[in-house]
């Protein structure tokens, strides 16, 4: 039996026991890391890519949330070399044009660059587009599932 876990924008959840975590997401993105030795899996969910040095360091910036997921996760026992990744999200779902339009691809760029820092190999990945994504994991397998949704469910 699964614990059920729903993570908002600016949240991380690790599912030390067998969890299925979802989100929703949009332009953010959620990263979904998982040891395959412990078979512990976690994710996140943040909004935009970079803290601006101004107000609290919150996991809704991916530079702030990221290294947070990978501390949790090393924080109980999981370990860098056992750990592999999954990316989605980043879509361009606002009609917005300018600076705002780059958000998606920026978070997408930065989850990258993250994870390589780390040496966390990227396994899999549904990133871009126009279409947000409805996403859960299992935690004790780092399955993912995957629906596209339409606009109005972002």
């Amino acid at each position: 039996m699964y614990i059920r876990k729903f993570i908002h924008v600016g949240e991380i959840n690790i599912g030390a026991r067998p969890t299925e975590i979802s989100t929703i997401l949009g332009s953010c993105i959620a990263v979904c890391l998982y040891d395959s030795v412990h078979c512990i899996g976690g994710m996140n969910h943040y909004l935009v890519p970079l803290w601006n040095e101004h107000g609290l360091q919150t996991p809704k910036y991916g530079n702030i949330s990221i290294p947070r997921l990978i501390e949790s996760m090393l924080n109980i026992g999981c370990e860098i070399e056992n750990m592999q990744a999954k990316i989605f999200g980043g879509a361009h779902v606002l009609d917005i044009t300018g600076e705002d339009m780059m958000v998606g691809r920026k978070n997408i760029l930065i989850a990258k660059e993250i994870l390589k820092e780390y040496g966390i190999p990227i396994t899999a990945s549904d990133v871009g587009g126009d279409k947000g994504r409805r996403i859960m994991m299992r935690s004790d397998t780092g399955k993912v599932l995957l629906k596209y949704i339409q606009k109005s469910e972002v």
